[in-house]
């Protein structure tokens, strides 16, 4: 697969291609994927957007209410324009920390522990033979869905992928529990990602619970204070001696468990997994390897 690096850090994506990305319904994984990025100028070209609704309307993987929600988000990004959905996305998802789509954002923080945990998820991707960009950090969001959307199709199992998923599941909860503190049509996606794991949607309730005193990073005065404090960065951590992590590389959640060092609260260890009570489908590939 190959991205390009053209809005801090994100990536773009091929257009949505049905008989690219397969038979599975794991190819709703590339659909959220594109949903969740930022909504690049290619998101509004072609069919791109007609392609995600016409998969999301078809999956089984999620219920009918979150489906709605999820083409009520497409129906809202086509209304709302490329340039408007834009600004939009930057003031959600790029101010402060707490809406941060970097994962290990509400695990390390900026320590130097996050820098371990890029290498060894980094890893992971090169072992898989998945390709990206030098400048892309490898826990963030859209690109993890994308990596898991093309594993769906090289290891056939879509269990497999539903754990790794779950293994992620408390900070996805998180996540959609803040969006639906702010009333944001994104929520949708994280409640399907949710369901894909497996998940209960009233777990967003009881981190509802959690965010109900935190304090907003988002307003004037919050990022003014965010500017004051010295940056520290996992690139420079990766330079410095430190022991190796003590954590398996194969999955996000063995990262979860390190305290963090971000203005972000904590979240809670991931719940373990229950499996499913049915068979891996064969999958074609959902990226250009």
């Amino acid at each position: 697969m190959q991205t390009t690096q053209t809005h801090n850090d994100s990536t773009v994506h091929e257009s949505i291609e049905p008989a690219v990305i397969g038979s599975s319904d794991l190819k709703i994984l590339k659909v959220l994927s594109l949903l969740i990025d930022y909504p690049s100028n290619e998101l509004f070209l072609g069919d791109t957007l007609a392609d995600c609704t016409e998969i999301v309307a078809r999956s089984t993987l999620i219920s009918p209410q979150v489906r709605t929600q999820i083409i009520d988000l497409i129906e809202d990004l086509i209304d709302t324009g490329c340039l408007e959905a834009q600004a939009r996305y930057d003031g959600l998802f790029e101010r402060g920390r707490s809406l941060s789509l970097w994962l290990f954002e509400h695990v390390h923080g900026e320590s130097r522990d996050r820098g371990q945990a890029m290498v060894d998820l980094m890893n992971q991707y090169q072992e898989a033979g998945f390709e990206i960009s030098v400048k892309e950090l490898p826990d963030f969001l859209p690109l993890y869905l994308e990596f898991l959307a093309y594993q769906a199709a090289v290891i056939t199992d879509d269990i497999q992928i539903r754990m790794d998923i779950a293994d992620v599941s408390h900070i996805i909860a998180l996540l959609a529990a803040r969006l639906e503190d702010r009333g944001s049509v994104y929520q949708g996606c994280f409640n399907a990602l949710l369901q894909i794991a497996g998940k209960p949607l009233e777990i967003v309730e009881e981190y509802q619970e959690k965010i109900s005193e935190e304090q907003r990073d988002d307003t004037f005065d919050a990022l003014d204070k965010e500017w004051e404090e010295e940056v520290v960065t996992f690139l420079d951590a990766q330079q410095e001696e430190r022991c190796p992590s003590q954590t398996s590389t194969q999955n996000l959640a063995a990262k979860a468990g390190v305290k963090a060092n971000s203005t972000a609260p904590m979240v809670d260890a991931p719940v373990h997994w229950v499996d499913f009570n049915q068979s891996p489908k064969q999958n074609q590939s959902a990226s250009q390897s």
